[in-house]
């Protein structure tokens, strides 16, 4: 062995490409309100190999458009159509199944959470108000993120990027 290491850019090289839909794990901000964040998601999208759900909406297209980094390469984006409702309907009449980031009683903990075994859609929820109470009754799963800080939660994009790493199976 020669000890020379194999330099980022080639590594980058060898990660899979042309990458498709395999709608395995889908992340779902449903509700979220700023821009930065949705440009965020997407990044992590394409990290762990995701497709993103947004709603067809002016908002959604202009903070993607803005947060996107990606160019090109984005990965797959699911437009939730013709209403939000409709959508997570379809999305457990397929056997999916939800997993919401929320505060709630029985909660999961992030630390045991396991990795996605059948599809999965991960809803994240607006950055003040959540996930709403009549969808969180519908989901399989909630998911609590850990805090000993002051703050009650973190930012949408940081907390549905920790919850998609351990869907996937990368952390």
């Amino acid at each position: 062995m020669s000890g020379a290491k194999t330099k980022p850019r080639e590594l980058r090289a060898q990660r899979r490409t042309g990458r498709r839909c395999w709608d395995h794990l889908v992340v779902a901000p449903l509700w979220v309100a700023y821009d930065a964040n949705l440009g965020t998601l997407l990044r992590t999208c394409d990290a762990v190999g995701a497709c993103l759900a947004v709603p067809r909406t002016s908002h959604y297209r202009t903070a993607l458009a803005k947060g996107d980094t990606l160019g090109r390469r984005r990965p797959c984006i699911h437009w939730v159509t013709p209403t939000k409702e409709a959508w997570l309907a379809r999305q457990r009449e397929s056997g999916k199944r939800l997993v919401a980031v929320e505060l709630a009683d029985g909660a999961t903990p992030l630390t045991r959470l396991e990795p996605a075994r059948e599809p999965t859609v991960l809803l994240l929820g607006h950055e003040h108000q959540g996930v709403p109470d009549d969808v969180l009754v519908e989901v399989d799963e909630c998911v609590e993120i850990p805090m000993i800080g002051q703050g009650a939660s973190l930012n949408v994009a940081v907390a549905g990027s920790l919850v998609a790493y351990r869907l996937a199976g990368l952390s």
